[in-house]
């Protein structure tokens, strides 16, 4: 006769298809979570250079009032979304081996989803500055408009999975 399964032992959710503990769950969405920390770290911090570098061109001194007031509301949305995407590894360092790695999963999901919203924020601001800046004002508003709506289309789509049951997760 076999003996039961302590709590730790037992699967984390026998409806979807793995075998897996509730430490083997978190194990596995914290390594989600590292992979897609990597995309967004590097991604933020090539627009955060890109637009640094910005202030060292000669046109920098040409620019209107709206377009350094842009220019700097990204420097800083850039800086803020390089520090979210940074936040989830120092909290797990900063808690390694506290025994709290479902808290540090469940924080890292939440900086990483802000994170996934800063970026959005600097590639819809960095495209209505690149337009306005090398056309016009005019042209700058659509392609910020049209970036905003790709990544509005992108932050909904999970949605459309959830509502037609077909949710991987």
């Amino acid at each position: 006769m076999s003996e039961p399964k302590q709590a730790e032992d037992r699967d984390a959710d026998p409806q979807d298809g793995r075998d897996e503990t509730e430490s083997e769950r978190m194990d596995r969405n914290w390594n989600e979570i590292l992979q897609e920390l990597r995309v967004t770290q590097t991604g933020t911090q090539i627009l955060s250079g890109f637009l640094l570098a910005i202030a060292f061109q000669p046109k920098f001194k040409e620019m209107d009032d709206f377009q350094l007031t842009v220019y700097l509301v990204l420097v800083i949305t850039a800086g803020l979304t390089t520090a979210l995407a940074l936040a989830p590894v120092s909290l797990h360092r900063s808690l390694f081996r506290e025994h709290v790695k479902d808290d540090i999963v469940q924080t890292g999901h939440v900086i990483l989803r802000c994170a996934l919203a800063g970026v959005g924020l600097v590639l819809t601001g960095t495209s209505l500055l690149i337009f306005d800046v090398a056309l016009n004002l005019t042209a700058g508003l659509l392609a910020g408009g049209f970036m905003a709506l790709v990544v509005i289309g992108i932050a909904v789509l999970p949605a459309a999975f959830r509502r037609k049951g077909r949710a991987v997760g």
